[in-house]
């Protein structure tokens, strides 16, 4: 067996050793062959070495070998990349779901968005004044949402091309920018630290919105793909609309400025669907610094980060290169300013009177961060006239110890406050600048005069009653004696109500009081909306200017007379919207309360616009006179502290106080001198281009003749006549010779009654007290009080009527046969009664004829 093997090893080298040419049956290649029958081959004990010998001496197929193994080998690698892959996947998966789990919910996307919106304030015309954000949150600043369709294209096209390019080219549920992020991870591993944000707005979104303030500025890889996971999660439930709308609503543009309407009216004045390509480009680059790219600290960096921008909108398509020059002009001409929240550069003091009122009414969540929209009724034309008028006013009276003005201006049809200058200057320090002396009690002076004389008409008296200016004094209860004074310390002897109050005279206004009464002289006030301090020690001197009121109370109580005795109480809100535009509260008044019949309302401003009644002691071209009809009236205190005039025409009521804070004495100045140039000034530039209107009468006003001597109607031998006007119901006494002779000498002794200075009876021939117009009525038994007591006195008869002028009088009681002063005329029941006006009416018969009286009342609901 070793011998065979031996022996075919032998074989097999001397067949490698033979060329294949002097091998038994080698053939050349190509030679031909004979064809025979094949002849079989006998394989013998050495046929195993032949057989390796053929093997050897055939051609290999090597690249077939090599092609299989490579196979093997890529297929392979494929089998453990797909395995290692779809590991990967299976891992980043579980990973990502992990991830999902952990991250806030970004269903709550909606209610993480910023919870405050500022209250903006708009004048009369529309124009934004003020803008109210907390006070005590660091972090609150203006802010208006508006959708994306109210934002300016220039502005979105501007924000993703500085933002995020790719914004609306991502694939769905992607929130992220892969290359940007591949960018920031080799940061993270060249760096060390993750220092390149590589955001997309959804992913800006997500942080500034869902995740904590911690978290927030952590530069982490593990906070930058909790980022990324939760920003892939928000584009699966919000469209890229609203996650733009979103990101441009909560920006923060500096400047206390959040969301691009805020931004837009901070810095251009307008909406953000206004802003052109120069004003879109500055705002979109601000969001990334804002204190760095500032437009009032820092406009250089503000143009030069403008220009990136607008070369980002070129690449992307959005505008064209020439565009680029004009739009970088545009915001080099201008300038820029921001005024601080809270305050405003307009009427700042009506501005914080209207904070005050939204303060209290809707507090403080509703004033700084529901987003109020506050429309008032603030005039800016008459505000910056009225302001220039005391500026002016107050610097030519400096060396007269004057520090110090304020006005305020309302429309007496609508009690709306046009205009209110609480100071000389609201930044002066050295005058408490920021103390508006509108709202602050002071002393009127005799600006409150006209309101004693108006109960005194409701009490009988006319425009024609006689008094007697000398001198007088009065005990109160006390024993403590009284002796009013004139301004200018002088006597005038006889005069009628219209001369006496047109000329501010002192002692007719005490005896009016006198007359009155305090406690009704506080009536009429309370009435007409002039509020003084309680106080019981009040007395006669109150007629003066001797209880403190405020300058917006006593203006508002003009404009009762302006309006025909009806009251519209002072508004400086018209109404209030929320940010939506739904109406909360309008605060405009339908009507108003007829407080004091028109009648005495007209009679008083007939005495006020009365230049030749007040030029004795005014001169006829005082400042009281305007360049058309207007009831002016002035106010001085003692020691020259405080001095006002306040008057009014048809359509504007206007009062002036004039004064100094630390209430030092001027130096001799007085209403006249002091406030009336400031009242003069700010009615005839606001009025100009105005029609003039006069005063129209009223219905139940009429014209008689009345002698001058003593204001009743004249006698045959009255010396002089003239027209003066009356209630209907309340016409001048019949003639009295002895009291046109004792006016006509001067001597009040040839009167009966001398020891009075009033010459006319303390109680008229015919009047109804109770009730009146502006007194409560309860339903019930009404007493109707008042005097019927003529001279010849028979019998008199009440009726009563509807509303101011009835057609129909109805029967109530009589014919009584006594006269009655200042007592019970009778008794109604008037418990069937429907709400509404009504008139009484008293008929007295005496030997002379028919003498009626009137009052009126209103039934409440």
């Amino acid at each position: 067996m070793n011998d065979q093997r031996d022996a075919d090893r032998r074989t097999r080298r001397m067949v490698r050793n033979t060329p294949p040419s002097q091998r038994a049956g080698y053939v050349p290649a190509g030679a031909p062959t004979a064809s025979k029958p094949a002849t079989p081959r006998v394989i013998l004990a050495g046929d195993a070495a032949a057989r390796a010998v053929d093997r050897a001496a055939a051609p290999q197929p090597k690249s077939r070998s090599l092609g299989v193994r490579l196979a093997r080998l890529f297929f392979a690698f494929a089998l453990v990349t797909f395995v290692a892959s779809l590991a990967v996947v299976i891992l980043g998966l579980t990973g990502y779901l992990l991830i999902v789990r952990e991250i806030p919910d970004p269903g709550q996307l909606a209610a993480a968005q910023s919870a405050f919106a500022s209250t903006k304030i708009f004048d009369r015309e529309g124009n934004l004044v003020a803008e109210l954000t907390d006070p005590t949150d660091p972090t609150a600043g203006r802010r208006t949402r508006v959708p994306l369709s109210q934002i300016s294209l220039y502005l979105i096209q501007a924000t993703l091309a500085t933002e995020d390019p790719n914004f609306y080219r991502y694939a769905h549920g992607v929130g992220f920018d892969p290359v940007a992020i591949a960018r920031a991870l080799y940061y993270a591993v060249t760096e060390r630290e993750f220092v390149s944000g590589g955001s997309t707005i959804t992913q800006q979104v997500a942080r500034n919105l869902l995740l904590s303030p911690a978290e927030r500025s952590a530069r982490t890889l593990q906070r930058k793909i909790r980022e990324i996971v939760l920003a892939n999660e928000l584009t699966r439930r919000y469209t890229r609309d609203q996650i733009l709308e979103i990101y441009l609503n909560e920006n923060y543009y500096g400047n206390q400025a959040y969301g691009v309407e805020a931004a837009a009216q901070l810095y251009f004045g307008k909406p953000a669907s206004a802003l052109n390509l120069a004003e879109a480009a500055m705002l979109a680059g601000i969001p990334q610094s804002p204190v760095l790219w500032d437009p009032v600290t820092n406009k250089p960096g503000v143009l030069r980060r403008q220009n990136d921008v607008l070369r980002l909108m070129a690449k992307a398509g959005y505008i064209t290169p020439d565009q680029i020059y004009e739009a970088q002009r545009e915001i080099e001409r201008r300038a820029f300013t921001a005024t601080l929240p809270n305050i405003s550069t307009i009427a700042p003091h009506f501005m914080q009177f209207v904070k005050q009122q939204l303060d209290a009414e809707y507090g403080a969540q509703g004033l700084y961060r529901d987003g109020l929209r506050v429309y008032t009724s603030l005039d800016p034309r008459i505000q910056a006239i009225a302001e220039d008028a005391i500026r002016q006013q107050i610097a030519q009276l400096r060396d007269k110890n004057v520090t110090n003005g304020a006005a305020v201006v309302i429309e007496p049809k609508t009690g709306e406050i046009l205009a209110m200058v609480g100071s000389a200057d609201f930044n002066d320090p050295k005058i408490d600048g920021q103390v508006n002396v509108a709202l602050m009690l002071r002393q009127p002076g005799s600006a409150v005069k006209p309101f004693t004389y108006l109960a005194a008409l409701e009490r009988g008296w006319t425009a024609a009653t006689l008094y007697w200016d000398r001198p007088v004094t009065f005990t109160n209860e006390y024993g403590q004696v009284y002796a009013p004074r004139n301004y200018d310390g002088k006597f005038h002897g006889p005069m009628l109500m219209r001369e006496a109050l047109a000329r501010s005279m002192n002692i007719p206004a005490v005896e009016t009081l006198n007359f009155v009464t305090v406690p009704g002289f506080l009536e009429m006030a309370q009435r007409v909306g002039l509020n003084f301090p309680p106080n019981p020690a009040y007395g006669l001197a109150v007629t003066l200017g001797g209880a403190e009121a405020r300058l917006l109370d006593l203006t508002a109580a003009y404009a009762v007379l302006a309006n025909g005795g009806v009251r519209m109480p002072p508004i400086a809100i018209t109404r209030v919207t929320s940010a939506d535009g739904r109406l909360l509260r309008d605060y405009r008044h339908t009507q108003g309360q007829q407080v004091v019949r028109p009648e005495h309302a007209w009679l008083i401003t007939s005495i006020l616009s009365d230049n030749a009644a007040r030029a004795k002691s005014f001169g006829l071209n005082s400042p009281l006179r305007l360049s058309r009809p207007a009831a002016a009236k002035t106010g001085t205190t003692n020691d020259f502290r405080d001095n006002l005039t306040v008057g009014y025409t048809p359509e504007l009521v206007v009062g002036v106080w004039v004064g100094n804070s630390d209430n030092s004495p001027m130096q001799n100045v007085s209403g006249i001198t002091g406030a009336a140039p400031i009242w003069k000034q700010i009615m005839e530039k606001s009025l100009a281009g105005r029609p003039a209107l006069d005063f129209a009468p009223p219905p139940g006003v009429v014209a008689a003749e009345i002698c001058e001597y003593g204001g009743r109607a004249p006698s045959p031998h009255c010396p002089r006549r003239r027209i003066e006007y009356f209630s209907a119901d309340q016409l001048p006494p019949p003639p009295d010779e002895n009291v046109e002779r004792a006016v006509q000498v001067g001597d009040p002794d040839l009167l009966n009654n001398a020891q009075s200075s009033v010459s006319n009876p303390q109680f008229p021939d015919i009047l109804i007290t109770h009730p009146s117009l502006g007194e409560p009525i309860a339903r019930g038994l009404l007493s109707i009080r008042g005097t019927v007591n003529p001279p010849g006195f028979q019998q008199y008869v009440v009726e009563y009527g509807e509303g101011d002028n009835p057609g129909e009088w109805k029967w109530i009681s009589g014919p009584h046969l006594a006269p009655v002063v200042d007592g019970q005329l009778t008794e109604w029941g008037i418990e069937g009664l429907p709400a509404g006006r009504y008139t009484i009416r008293v008929t007295a018969s005496t030997a002379n004829g028919l003498l009626v009286g009137y009052a009126r009342f209103d039934v409440g609901p």
